[in-house]
């Protein structure tokens, strides 16, 4: 009998990529998101032979939290893997508290009912490294928060309500901070699938600030791998950057969509000011993770791109007919 993966937020780009990742490790996995199940080509999971091994549930956990428990209790998964969370940095300006309320108050209703199950070993929560604020140079895992929006401001509180059951009852959580993600089956309003779909569209879009902020960007297949080593083998307390150790500027990301693609970058992309309290840099060194779990990048930059720009290829009529623009849930 495989392990019981329970996936919070598996309709979500990151929680998606994973489910379809155990699946094809055997696993059996539940999965639960307040949205129903989104059109196949955002979840690359439906192709998967063993999709007998998946169960999914629109759950909210905000308004249905008995209903979950009850399903857990039921299905009494070993891991928990916690990708929900009211995203998206700068509309988190326009209403905070729905990220409040999803990101802190819904999220410790959850751990405080959790942390009373027995059969749990390991809860995986992922977080963002947006709570360190802007930062120079590389950031190994700490608590020095200096949040600089409301989402950083959600995020970092959680985790640190975590730390406290953490301390307190010896609650398994182990935290997860990834680079910035991509790869097929991203929503359209991310920056490297929107570059390509407008590249093929003929369209130009806004690129904030002039894209100067530094980041660096991941394969989602390898965030997959990282996050099954971390639930299976991390150490409870702790926390893993999971990240290349490479880094480039939004404009030279764009200016590298605008060459695959064939267009140009002044036909691609606007200039327009930057979004408010956005955050400069962060670089995560992720040598813990290699020495402990043994982890490391296998998809370089250029080769991810490629696969992403096939994904949009591929499905480019249908990907036209969805909308490139994110809308906000409460």
């Amino acid at each position: 009998m495989s392990a019981k993966f329970l996936v919070i937020g598996s309709n979500s780009f990151s929680g998606a990529q994973f489910v379809g990742y155990l699946l094809e490790n055997q696993y059996q996995v539940m999965g639960v998101s307040r949205s129903g199940e989104l059109n196949p080509v955002f979840l690359p999971y439906k192709t998967a032979k063993n999709l007998t091994n998946f169960h999914f549930y629109q759950i909210d956990i905000n308004s249905q939290l008995d209903q979950l428990l009850d399903l857990v209790k039921d299905f009494q998964p070993e891991y928990v893997v916690n990708f929900a969370a009211q995203g998206m940095v700068a509309q988190s300006w326009k209403t905070p508290e729905h990220w409040y309320q999803t990101n802190v108050v819904g999220q410790v209703k959850l751990h405080d009912a959790l942390r009373k199950l027995f059969f749990i070993k390991k809860y995986v929560h992922v977080t963002t490294p947006e709570a360190y604020g802007s930062t120079e140079g590389w950031v190994t895992e700490n608590y020095n928060f200096n949040p600089s929006t409301p989402y950083a401001v959600s995020r970092a509180a959680c985790d640190l309500h975590l730390m406290s059951f953490y301390k307190a009852y010896n609650f398994p959580v182990v935290f997860t901070r990834a680079a910035n993600v991509y790869g097929p089956g991203q929503q359209l309003y991310r920056i490297i699938p929107r570059a390509m779909l407008y590249a093929r569209l003929g369209k130009k879009m806004q690129l904030d600030g002039g894209g100067k902020s530094i980041r660096s960007f991941i394969h989602m297949r390898d965030v997959s791998d990282a996050t099954l080593r971390i639930a299976l083998s991390g150490r409870i307390g702790e926390t893993y950057h999971i990240s290349t150790k490479d880094f480039l500027s939004i404009r030279e990301l764009v200016e590298k969509i605008a060459a695959l693609t064939n267009v140009s970058f002044e036909n691609l992309a606007q200039v327009a000011g930057d979004r408010l309290g956005k955050d400069q840099a962060y670089l995560l060194e992720s040598s813990k993770l290699r020495d402990e779990l043994g982890w490391s990048d296998q998809i370089s930059l250029d080769f991810g791109l490629a696969d992403t720009l096939s994904w949009i290829d591929s499905n480019l009529e249908g990907l036209k007919q969805e909308n490139p623009e994110y809308i906000h849930k409460p």
